[in-house]
């Protein structure tokens, strides 16, 4: 076996921009969208670690970035473009999905809606006009015995027949509710960056594996408002108190128009609800727990679940009085709620999301 050497000639122009861009989208992701900042960021991070030098820096990979059509000038300031944003996403799916240990591509069996699914546990009866293929033989002839213990295998008669249930996918339609109050970049600990990473892969996932699924992203501060998907990027909190019956009530009202099989609302928040619209004003107390804005606010767990939609609440801190809260909430609605703080919350959306598309065929 022969070996040809020659000199090493280092990292290409285009090799160096190809292994920093997952880094530049990540901190895109952690600046909400803004280029500059993320450039700036990555430009620090690249002088600690030798990253840049006169052969390659980072004016070269501005450069790179809007040849290769990842951002644009827009009046004057670099915006991030369509391609750079789905990378976004599928970066962000692939991220929590490894995390979770699944496989993005590979968690369901069929791209079709109501997909056959798996064999359950159950047995039922078999139909006239029903495939053959999920008799439950064993227990068909168990039952062909019972009844004549003398008629072997040819003793086998329709009514002896039963068929186990299958697991199958069901359509859902999910709001995603998400606190945007200043509490979520107070105290050193950035509480946006997982609630935008959510919004993106969910967004991905059904894009790439349930189309018929609806996905609808709402944030609430002072008030609730509607965000298209395609702005998950870019939601800042702001200094705003946290009005959950704000976002609740929006909730149910996009939700009431939705006919899924499940209806639910996954809500993500780190203080407890301080604020209520009264008399055509904002109320707001963010000392401890108001008894007016708690009880007004438990009004819309009950209003969900008398109308199917589920509720579950993602705490991203360990606030004892949005535990309090949370819980009450929790049972009035029948939902759930999970402590996850930030390093886990995709994972336990995505679990949560995935466990409850399934049902009885």
């Amino acid at each position: 076996m022969r070996f040809r050497f020659r000199a090493w000639e280092g990292e290409s122009p285009e090799e160096r921009f190809r292994r920093l861009l997952p880094l530049f989208e990540m901190l895109l992701l952690r600046s909400g969208g803004d280029v500059d900042t993320a450039l700036d960021w990555l430009e620090r991070v690249a002088e600690r670690y030798g990253w840049f030098d006169e052969a390659y820096g980072i004016d070269d990979f501005r450069r790179d970035l809007e040849r290769d059509g990842r951002v644009r000038l827009e009046g004057g300031t670099l915006v991030p473009t369509g391609k750079t944003e789905r990378a976004m996403r599928e970066r962000a799916l692939e991220r929590i999905f490894s995390g979770a240990g699944a496989d993005p591509d590979g968690e369901h069996a069929s791209r079709l809606e109501g997909g056959r699914g798996e064999p359950g546990d159950l047995v039922r009866d078999w139909r006239p006009g029903e495939s053959l293929e999920d008799v439950a033989w064993t227990e068909s002839f168990r039952r062909a015995l019972a009844r004549d213990p003398e008629g072997g295998l040819l003793g086998l008669r329709e009514q002896d027949l039963e068929v186990r249930e299958r697991e199958r996918e069901v359509s859902c339609a999910t709001v995603l509710l998400v606190d945007v109050s200043h509490s979520m970049i107070l105290y050193g600990e950035d509480r946006m960056s997982p609630a935008r990473e959510v919004a993106l892969a969910l967004f991905e996932l059904i894009q790439r594996r349930f189309r018929r699924d609806t996905l609808d992203l709402v944030l609430f501060g002072d008030e609730a408002r509607r965000v298209p998907l395609d702005r998950s990027p870019y939601i800042q909190a702001g200094p705003f108190h946290t009005n959950t019956k704000a976002g609740l009530r929006m909730a149910q009202d996009i939700l009431r128009g939705r006919r899924h099989a499940n209806r639910r609302v996954f809500m993500i928040t780190d203080g407890k609800p301080s604020a209520i619209e009264r008399d055509g004003r904002i109320y707001k107390n963010p000392f401890g727990l108001d008894e007016e804005v708690v009880n007004r606010t438990l009004d819309e767990a009950v209003a969900c679940r008398r109308a199917g939609i589920e509720v579950t609440t993602f705490m991203v801190a360990r606030d004892p009085l949005l535990v309090e809260f949370v819980e009450e909430f929790s049972r009035l609605n029948r939902g759930r709620a999970y402590f996850t703080g930030t390093g886990g919350l995709g994972e336990a959306v995505f679990v949560d999301y995935l466990r409850h598309r399934r049902g009885r065929a």
